[in-house]
């Protein structure tokens, strides 16, 4: 299954082939929400926007004329909050993969909000729209020097006292820094002396995990994109494109509902990841939150150097 092609004006009249999907991803490679809503929103306007393959650099025409939903992803989607009601009366469903993390202590995540208001405006985002509309992520989980599982699982329990009755899922993975080079990089660039996850110890913190769950919150527990089985703990995987809860917020839309009854899994993305086709429209090397194990960006300053390459010019028909 592929995404439809059309024939689109570009905005100097050019009149180009594009991608038409019923599902935007918004996004895994950089946090639209926080930084680029007004970009979005105006391209939403104009019919389509503009994305670059990270490999080759080649462009792609990616048309909204399809679009029926839109998963957006976000460590401060407050931004995003006058927007909401624009997309409702499009008929644009839409919900929130919303990582809210713990690391304040440790300044893994630098430029983020205080704790307290990105709680905050998750209770706020449910408030507007809905219950299941904002699925919380603790994302990654990193274990140092200073930061154990019994360190984890506090943070966890901080957050997971504050958004009882917001959410009913928690969706988790751990850090699996080996694998990319450049990740490793900047966590040792930052002085953080991390350490690799393995399966004893995966194990003792899911299960562990889930004890607490169970006693305490009641919430679906998942992991994204991870080898190891832990259905033994009620832990099951993830789908961050998820056609389930798609339909369950879409349930008067047929022909998204027609799309979800055969969407397979999207081949585009990492071998364990459960998602369906959606189309991504972010970039790489874009996000200024600065986060020390980001795997988006080659670098801090690469991302603040094109954030502000962006707002010199911010209605381009890509991000950079």
């Amino acid at each position: 299954m592929q995404h439809q092609k059309i024939q689109i004006h570009t905005d100097n009249g050019d009149i180009v082939t594009a991608q038409a999907p019923i599902i935007v991803s918004a996004s895994r490679a950089t946090d639209i929400p926080a930084f680029y809503c007004k970009w979005f929103f105006d391209r939403l306007k104009k019919g389509y926007a503009v994305w670059r393959n990270p490999f080759s650099g080649q462009p792609s025409y990616i048309s909204f004329a399809n679009m029926r939903f839109i998963v957006f992803w976000s460590k401060n989607p407050a931004p995003l909050l006058p927007y909401l009601e624009r997309l409702r009366k499009n008929g644009i469903g839409s919900y929130i993969q919303y990582t809210l993390n713990d690391y304040v202590s440790e300044n893994f995540e630098p430029n983020l909000p205080s704790l307290d208001e990105r709680i905050a405006t998750f209770q706020k985002m449910v408030d507007i729209l809905g219950a299941g509309s904002v699925v919380w992520r603790f994302d990654p989980l990193i274990l140092s020097d200073s930061v154990s599982i019994d360190t984890l699982l506090d943070k966890i329990s901080h957050i997971a006292d504050r958004l009882a009755g917001y959410t009913n899922k928690l969706v988790f993975s751990f850090a699996d820094i080996a694998s990319y080079k450049k990740v490793g990089r900047n966590l040792e660039a930052a002085g953080v002396n991390y350490r690799e996850w393995d399966e004893s110890t995966m194990i003792e913190f899911a299960s562990r995990l889930s004890q607490l769950n169970n006693k305490r919150w009641g919430f679906q527990l998942a992991t994204c994109s991870e080898a190891i089985p832990l259905d033994n703990f009620g832990i099951a995987k993830n789908r961050c494109i998820d056609p389930d809860l798609i339909a369950r917020l879409s349930n008067d839309d047929d022909v998204l509902l027609n799309f979800l009854a055969s969407a397979k899994t999207d081949k585009g993305q990492r071998k364990l990841c459960g998602c369906i086709l959606s189309k991504d429209i972010g970039s790489y090397n874009t996000c200024p939150h600065g986060c020390v194990y980001c795997y988006a960006n080659t670098s801090p300053f690469s991302a603040n150097q094109n954030f502000l390459k962006h707002q010199s010019n911010p209605f381009l028909e890509s991000i950079i």
